[in-house]
């Protein structure tokens, strides 16, 4: 799982992209999910994160992500016609219970259940692709212009635990080399084997502590303002995935707001396509396609790269 979380540069358009203008397009991909009730709107936004995958070659970062919210959105659509008894549409009725009474399994509950479970694979899979095709330490440095304690605190925290497990896959290495074995024994004398590597373990995070104090007073930080040694550069690419990003989350928000995006489960369920509806969805996915578009030129095209 820690491969997973790890990032892997594989010179791809996303992750060439700005750091403001990528945290954009994901902030899109993750808002809309949040403030759209249509389901042919969370299903387009969802379809485009699927997409957005595929041509980040992101697919076995964001695969075990994307199991994990199947299951759970499984969970949700069974759980949801099961509590949750309005609805004019009964598909069955079923026996007593003792808290819900005679349990209704209406069509509004199970569509409502289906969409909440498309809505949360749609967010699981927007944080998926922040940690595949977002470089953490770029994300820290745009940050650390006006936030740099912050920044700081949180690039710590991210490094902590990659490190901690290596020390820990470390230190159980050279124990087993030593003829420790970790299996045997009662569960005391387990115990004993595993609090060795705890020790080991605090020894070498005080040590990493004190290498990096050391550092950071090498090179004086907090002693004057900050220099940056690698700037991002600004390029076409960017402000196109930036107003792609941003454009898609503001027809979004009117969409919402003016009715087009709604959608009413209970009582009875609105009719699911109307022609306004369809417009603005279409426009949104317009908005979000033009990046991934842009990849496949980034990729196919080499005169397109040259000129983004």
């Amino acid at each position: 799982m820690l491969d997973q979380l790890s990032y892997k540069d594989k010179n791809t358009f996303l992750q060439n992209v700005h750091t403001a203008a990528i945290l954009t397009y994901l902030a899109a991909l993750l808002l809309l999910p949040l403030i759209l009730a249509h389901p042919l709107y969370l299903l387009g936004v969802f379809l485009i994160g699927i997409l957005a995958v595929v041509v980040s070659d992101a697919a076995q970062e964001c695969l075990p992500f994307l199991v994990m919210g199947i299951w759970v959105a499984v969970f949700v659509m069974i759980l949801n016609p099961l509590l949750v008894q309005n609805g004019t549409t009964v598909l069955f009725y079923g026996p007593e219970l003792p808290v819900i009474g005679r349990l209704r399994i209406t069509l509004e509950a199970i569509c409502y259940g289906a969409t909440m479970g498309v809505r949360l694979m749609a967010i699981i899979l927007a944080f998926a692709l922040y940690n595949a095709i977002v470089h953490p330490d770029k994300v820290t440095g745009l940050f650390s212009r006006f936030a740099w304690k912050s920044s700081l605190v949180v690039s710590l925290a991210t490094r902590m635990i990659p490190s901690t497990a290596r020390d820990l896959s470390n230190a159980r290495e050279v124990q087993q080399m030593r003829g420790v074995n970790f299996s045997s024994g009662g569960f005391r004398e387990r115990l004993k084997k595993y609090s060795w590597l705890l020790e080991v373990l605090l020894l070498s995070s005080l040590e990493g502590s004190l290498a990096t104090a050391e550092a950071m007073q090498a090179r004086g930080f907090g002693s004057r303002r900050r220099t940056c040694y690698n700037r991002e550069l600004v390029r076409p690419r960017d402000y196109l995935c930036f107003l792609s990003g941003l454009s898609a989350l503001i027809i979004g928000v009117y969409a919402r707001f003016a009715g087009y995006a709604n959608f009413s489960y209970y009582p009875q369920l609105d009719t699911l396509a109307a022609a306004s509806d369809l417009i603005w969805l279409g426009v949104i996915i317009l908005c979000l396609l033009l990046p991934l578009i842009l990849s496949w030129g980034w990729k196919h095209w080499p005169y397109l790269r040259s000129k983004i």
